[in-house]
Formats: structure tokens, sequence, C-alpha cells
């Protein structure tokens, strides 16, 4: 029988959230390791330092995750479901590994890719995390986890990279889903909390941003609570682009299609049979995609080339591509099959 497994993002929130995979396509690399292990005790006594507990309240509620220092002024990268139930008028506020608090402001969030940097304002130099590189890492690498599960500061997990450039769905804000592609795969214990802090190598460099754990789902339907060793991380190359224009501007700039999709088998009232694929639900006046040429009632059926399949797909896209860069779609209008080209925008 088929195990069904839910994921859900890793803040101290009550209540599971539930996320689903949208592709369970892997890198696998093979390579002699040096060991199965890090040495943990050395890696926690430098970067447990640089790495925080957040602690969200707004009113009645609140949330627990992690971050750690990128900037020795105060920057902290975290996750932006963890930082989100503050950015109407809650506060942040972090504990150090030394135990000392200070509050926190958010400096820029970006709920498409579930990122956020928040600022501390303190009178002395905060040690930092160093960064790595994500796409040096191996399947089979051992790393260390680091961060706050269910708010116990301080905590070491370990495990190895079961696999690369997963792509998952979690919730985001409002109807909108938030977007881990290229996401890195570990059964280093990811629990409640965790969100937001830190994926390290064994040289205790950063290589990503733990967001999500899956669970098996209780008899139910309900995600169960701990971790089952299979738990995903934004890739630090993705998290050290975002953070950079955030804390430079507040918010990060995407690609833009210009468009809205959905797929056929949604009950679209498309007449079957017929193409599947992503039917064009509306098309922004002037933007990349009327000036393609596409029109509401197109189906788009392939994108550079692949099959089109789900609207995720599309918003992929929006986090991969810059600005500028070409992409190719095959779509149908009234039956007859076409091609065209789309030079992507800026997000307005």
């Amino acid at each position: 029988m088929l195990s069904v497994v839910l994921l859900c993002v890793a803040a101290g929130t009550a209540g599971g959230l539930i996320a689903r995979s949208t592709s369970t396509d892997s890198t696998t690399k093979t390579s002699t390791l040096p060991g199965t292990a890090c040495a943990a005790t050395s890696v926690a006594k430098t970067d447990l330092p640089a790495v925080v507990t957040v602690m969200v309240s707004n009113g009645s509620s609140g949330s627990v995750g992690s971050g750690e220092v990128i900037g020795s002024s105060g920057y902290i990268l975290t996750n932006n479901h963890v930082i989100a139930p503050a950015a109407n008028g809650g506060s942040v506020e972090v504990r150090f590994d030394d135990g000392t608090t200070a509050p926190a402001r958010i400096a820029g969030r970006d709920p498409l890719t579930d990122l956020a940097v928040i600022k501390v304002d303190v009178d002395r130099a905060l040690p930092t995390i160093p960064l790595g590189d994500s796409s040096n890492v191996q399947v089979g690498e051992p790393v260390l986890v680091l961060g706050s599960p269910l708010g116990l500061s301080s905590t070491v997990t370990s495990g190895i990279v079961s696999a690369l450039d997963r792509t998952v769905t979690v919730p985001g804000e409002g109807s909108r889903s938030a977007f881990l592609f290229d996401a890195v795969q570990t059964d280093a214990p990811i629990n409640p909390g965790n969100s937001g802090g830190a994926l390290v190598n064994c040289s205790g460099r950063l290589i990503g941003v733990p967001s999500a754990g899956a669970t098996v789902p209780t008899s139910s339907g309900e995600a169960s609570s701990g971790s089952i060793g299979l738990g995903f991380a934004i890739p630090v190359d993705l998290a050290r682009v975002i953070s950079a224009e955030l804390i430079a501007t507040g918010k990060a700039t995407h690609a833009y299609l210009g468009l809205d999709a959905e797929p056929l088998a949604s009950g679209t009232g498309v007449p079957s049979p017929g193409p599947s694929g992503l039917l064009v639900t509306g098309v922004a006046a002037g933007g990349p995609a009327a000036v393609a040429g596409l029109r509401p009632g197109d189906v788009i059926t392939a994108i550079d080339g692949r099959p089109a399949n789900t609207t995720d797909q599309l918003v992929v896209l929006t986090l991969t591509r810059p600005a500028g860069a070409r992409v190719s779609l095959g779509y149908q209008r009234a039956g007859r099959s076409a091609s065209t080209s789309i030079v992507l925008g800026v997000e307005p």
C-alpha cells in the first residue's frame, strides 16, 4: 500500500500547516565521503553563537522559530512564515545563544520564497554564520541542523543530505503558496521551531535554511507531530541573493509573465476530449504574455519544451529566471497548435 506523507512548515505554531510536493525530481551525485558524521562539537561551538531563537507575537497569538546572523550589524536571516504574524502590528524578539534577548524589526520579507530578514540594533558586533555554496552540496554529505525546535534554543541535530533539487510548495499568505525550489532534502531532524535556522556542512558553513518537514498523517488526516527524518531546506545560494535584496530594498524582485492560468483538469468547462495543459484565464494588458500574443482561452501545452501540467511550473519559472529572459511556450487556440516566446518582465 502506498504511504501518504504530508509536508509541514517547521515554525512552532499551533496546528500543522500542510504542504505538498510538486516534484520528486532529484539530483543524485556519488562521491567518496570522509566520514558519516560531522564533528558536531566543534561546529556547534563555532556556529551556535550566530544562531538565534525568533519569538513572534501579535495579540493572543504567537510563534517561535529560528534564524542566523548574516550581518555583524544585526541582520538575521529567517523564514517569512516565522515572522509573518508580526507583519501587521505584531512584535519580534530574538534570544541569542548566551541567553540575552533583543527586540527586532522586519527589514524585508518575500512570501513567495518564504525568506525574510529581521534586524536587531545592538551596541556590539555580532558573530555571523559563514555562508557556504549549495551548488557544491553532495547527496550523502553529513550535515547539522542548528535552531530552536519547540522553542529549545541552541539545539543541534545531525544527519546527511538525502537528496537535492526538490521542488516543494508550502502554505504562503492568503491563497498563495510559497515555493521551496532546488531544496536540499535531509534526514537531520527538522521539527516545529527549526524554521529559519541553519543547515550547515562539516565546515560549519551555511548551506540551507530549514523550512519544512514531512510528517505521517494520523487516521483523521491531520499531520502528526515530530520529525520522521524527511526535511527540506532552502539552498543558501538562493537565500544569499534574496536576503541581499531584502536588506537593500525591503522586498525581492521576481520576473513577471502577466497571465493567469489554471489546469484544464480543475473543471474549467473546456470540452473533452481536448488538449492537456494550462488554460489561460486572464492576460494583463501590455504585459509580457499579451506582447507575445497570448489570449484568454488559449491552452498552454508546453513550457520550454516540457509538458505544461501545473501552474506551479509558471511560478517556479518566475523565481528561477531573471527579467529579460526569453521563455518558449507551446499552446493551442481553437484546436490549432502554435508557439511563441515571452520575454519576462519585472513584477509590478
